[in-house]
């Protein structure tokens, strides 16, 4: 190893914190980012947190993430919101 690379305390692979807040960046510029979809570091995996309207919103994000990371273990933790009405009334007795 040169002098000159720096290894992240975690023992994650150089860079990926960058690559991480890169990915962060990106959600927030766009439709993700009015969703809270956050992206973070935990050790060597890549963990996506939120909430998003659909299924197909989260699949969208999770292939963002496998393209930005491609060598990384990834952890979805990305729920999908209940958008129907409910099929109760709320009980406030």
């Amino acid at each position: 190893m040169s002098e000159h690379t720096v290894q992240p305390s975690s023992g994650a692979p150089a860079g990926l914190d960058y690559r991480v807040a890169h990915l962060t960046e990106r959600f927030a510029a766009g439709l993700p980012g009015e969703l809270g979809v956050r992206a973070e570091l935990r050790g060597e995996t890549v963990l996506l947190t939120g909430t998003v309207p659909s299924a197909r919103c989260r699949e969208d994000i999770m292939r963002i993430a496998r393209e930005a990371f491609p060598d990384v273990p990834l952890h979805c933790d990305i729920v999908t919101a209940r958008t129907t009405p409910p099929d109760d009334a709320e009980d406030l007795a």
